[in-house]
């Protein structure tokens, strides 16, 4: 506002008050205290009130336009640090990713000092004190970042993390729990307890969390994967029943897994071992044969030749092999077995026809020249002998047909449904297996009577 214009208003402003004041000239005489007043025109008290209103509106209109400004300078201060403070953590968390922990501890901590109440700080940090080597330092910065927000999944996922890295599987599990209090579909909290129940052989309390998966994770590309880990499961509490007796309730869970999951190696071969358990030989039999039949796996041959020999049946399983030799002969991990049995009932040439067989498609491993050196030793073939027990073990011991992950490469001497390692199902399989199943034989051609009395000269 110009000069001359606040000269105008206040002449304007005169003028009124004179105005005013003429034709209002009566006095009012105000109490303040029963024998004290004042008294005035009418105009100076309406003038007074007018001039008392704009000195209070002005005074409101000055602590709102301060307030707003200290608003803004704090605003704008907070906002100057945290942009710092984002600096200096992503300096600390550039650090901790190129490995160098002392200036990303230096860093961070930096950082928290400078603001603590970002939580990513605190995580990092933990993350940091972890790599350091002291875990429980790392837990300490967790809880104190807990403390400030105790719903952040996100701290309570590291903190259940922290917790299983350091082998304290009842607090990452009790951790998780208080995640599902929050959020009770959480996939990823489901999926860490069960990890958890299943390190500890907790079968059942993992199949009921895998239940819950399977039902949280409906419609996502994970769930495919999760009914088949729930088979998995499954096959567990079944082996768990057939453990304490419950041979039927075994039979059936095996029979429905067969059913829905039929490349699952493990069920077929329980269902077997479940029958056999009630003496129902006939049937075990018969579902480790047509397992062989439609997956191909040893382990099913190796079923059958304890199963037979233990019932002191052993021309039976002769029998299968014969059969399904003429039905595949090809079949080298057949006719493996078929030699391996041979020989274990002094059947000596029908052995060596079967392991010759196998020998001239180019298979070499140690399993079978130790096979071939007892045939030949049997036969008192000497030379021939010693020189396949050198190409079997070298002469240190006597080598045995051993099972390979086919996940993680770890063998093991006997089968089992999952690999002690990388806790894979169904993945252990004849360590020999691939070079069986790639190798052909040659021309298959009936061999004589007359040949094999050649062999045993």
């Amino acid at each position: 506002m110009t000069v001359m214009a606040f000269l105008l208003l206040i002449i304007l402003f005169l003028v009124s008050f004179l105005y005013f004041s003429g034709l209002n000239p009566q006095e009012i005489t105000v109490y303040y205290l029963p024998d004290q007043s004042v008294t005035f025109s009418v105009a100076i008290i309406v003038i007074g009130c007018i001039v008392l209103g704009l000195i209070l509106g002005y005074l409101a209109h000055l602590y709102t336009t301060v307030s707003h400004l200290l608003k803004h300078w704090k605003r704008d201060r907070e906002e100057k640090r945290g942009r710092e403070v984002a600096v200096i953590y992503r300096e600390g968390v550039l650090r901790l990713l190129s490995g160098d922990l002392k200036k990303a501890h230096a860093q961070l901590q930096r950082a928290l000092d400078r603001d603590p109440s970002r939580l990513e700080t605190y995580i990092a940090l933990a993350t940091v004190h972890v790599q350091e080597g002291d875990p429980q330092e790392g837990i300490t910065v967790l809880q104190r970042a807990r403390s400030l927000d105790p719903r952040s999944l996100e701290v309570l996922f590291k903190l259940a993390a922290t917790y299983e890295e350091t082998g304290r599987s009842e607090e990452a599990m009790r951790v998780n729990q208080e995640i599902l209090v929050i959020e009770g579909d959480n996939r990823r909290a489901l999926r860490s307890l069960r990890d958890l129940q299943i390190r500890r052989n907790d079968w059942k309390e993992a199949l009921e969390l895998q239940k819950r998966l399977i039902k949280a994770s409906s419609g996502t590309r994970r769930h495919e994967e999760e009914k088949e880990k729930l088979h998995y499961l499954r096959y567990e509490v079944a082996q768990l029943e057939l453990a304490a007796g419950n041979s039927e309730q075994a039979i059936n869970e095996c029979k429905e897994i067969s059913k829905e999951a039929p490349a699952f190696v493990p069920a077929r071969v329980t269902l077997g071992d479940a029958y056999q358990a009630q003496n129902r030989t006939a049937e075990a039999a018969n579902v480790w044969q047509t397992g062989y039949r439609e997956l191909g796996r040893s382990i099913f041959l190796s079923r059958l030749e304890d199963l037979y020999v233990a019932v002191e049946d052993p021309a039976t399983l002769l029998g299968f092999y014969r059969s399904a030799l003429l039905e595949k002969g090809d079949d080298l991990m057949l006719r493996l077995f078929f030699g391996k049995l041979c020989l274990r009932l002094e059947m000596v040439d029908e052995a060596l026809e079967q392991l010759y067989t196998v020998e001239s498609a180019g298979v070499d491993f140690p399993e079978l020249h130790y096979l071939l050196a007892e045939a030949h030793r049997r036969r008192n073939r000497l030379d021939e002998a010693i020189s396949e027990y050198k190409k079997a073990v070298g002469g240190n011991h006597r080598p045995q047909l051993t099972y390979q992950c086919e996940s993680c490469g770890a063998t093991t001497p006997g089968w089992q449904s999952r690999c002690g390692d990388c806790g894979t199902w169904g993945s252990l399989t004849l360590a020999s297996r691939l070079l069986l199943t790639n190798a052909r034989p040659p021309e298959l051609r009936e061999i004589h009577h007359g040949e094999r009395e050649e062999w045993s000269q």
